[in-house]
């Protein structure tokens, strides 16, 4: 790797803004995909993203905007994907760019539709990258804190640490605090599942639950995402760390996280897409506990507040009852 490497972003949303934010910090170039050629005239024009982060401002002498993602992806070494995991896999149809000899980041927080895979085992088997040049951008960390510049924390996860603290310096600043790991799978899992469990804190709010229910509930979350990844990725971690219980916390607890809004709105009596086309934004716990669900009939670990999230978005059980049946649950 060059000292000075060329870094990709795909994706045109908040956390691709906040991301696009921080390496200007840091790299002398910035190539930037998006699908809407309306929205990059109106970057390179006006040195904001009009609909997301629209108060950070954009070097946009730094940036290069493209809505062809295989010359993107071509002219960079590292190339970090922040496209909502729904979309995923129909921009990969579009690029003709080999990725095999780039270093693979994913800031997505959910899992490929329809396949069941979280995204290092869908570029690993899919496009046959190797586990070692694939990173996983991991919180606690939301994205409208990053454009506040309030002090944050980042874990990239990698299997070789060498690349993994590659990725963690372009990312670092003066707000942006990183630490390194080499639990891919272990960080992939929980941001699926801090989405799923923010849902579930959702509803509950919405029903009129309080503070007090929504401790013991995530204070059981963090037990469930501990037998979940134990029982797929069995290695030695310390499920305190703020990779996993500080991102369940910040998703479960904050204004700013779109999963939890999207479950207060269905604990309030909103239709899954009601609420979709309200929010104008991808809840990754809807399409994520429908996967986790699935590949849980293979593990049988015991996941009370994951099977009552997707009784409620799929089975469409009334959310009053559900949520009753799981208080009687868990301790």
């Amino acid at each position: 790797m060059e000292h000075k490497p060329k870094v990709a972003v795909l994706g045109g949303g908040s956390w691709a803004t906040a991301i696009v934010k921080m390496l200007l910090e840091n790299v002398h170039q910035v190539n930037w995909y998006m699908r809407s050629k309306e929205n990059i005239n109106y970057i390179e024009k006006y040195q904001h993203n009009n609909f997301y982060l629209s108060s950070v401002r954009l070097d946009t002498h730094k940036i290069v905007l493209s809505d062809d993602i295989s010359k993107t992806v071509e002219n960079s070494d590292i190339v970090i994907f922040a496209i909502p995991s729904a979309f995923l896999k129909s921009a990969l149809e579009n690029l003709k760019a080999d990725l095999t000899d780039k270093i693979i980041v994913s800031a997505i927080k959910g899992m490929v539709p329809g396949e069941n895979m979280i995204i290092g085992e869908y570029f690993n088997t899919q496009y046959n990258i190797p586990l070692d040049l694939f990173a996983v951008i991991a919180g606690p960390c939301h994205a409208e804190e990053v454009a506040l510049e309030r002090l944050s924390y980042l874990t990239i996860a990698c299997q070789d640490l060498k690349n993994a603290r590659w990725v963690a310096d372009i990312l670092s600043t003066n707000y942006i605090k990183t630490s390194v790991s080499d639990d891919i799978y272990g960080t992939e899992y929980s941001a699926v599942l801090k989405n799923v469990f923010a849902v579930a804190a959702g509803i509950c709010h919405g029903l009129g639950y309080g503070d007090n229910f929504n401790a013991v509930l995530i204070s059981n979350a963090i037990q469930e995402i501990k037998r979940f990844v134990d029982a797929v990725h069995p290695i030695t971690r310390d499920i305190k760390n703020s990779a996993y219980l500080g991102d369940l916390m910040v998703t479960a607890y904050s204004q700013f996280s779109r999963n939890r809004t999207f479950g207060t709105m269905i604990g309030k009596g909103y239709s899954v897409k009601s609420a979709q086309l309200e929010m104008n934004m991808v809840a990754e716990g809807y399409y994520a506990v429908k996967s986790i669900y699935e590949i849980n009939k293979k593990y049988m670990v015991n996941m009370p507040i994951t099977n009552a999230v997707y009784n409620i978005l799929y089975e469409k059980i009334s959310p009053a009852i559900e949520i009753k049946i799981l208080t009687e649950n868990i301790r």
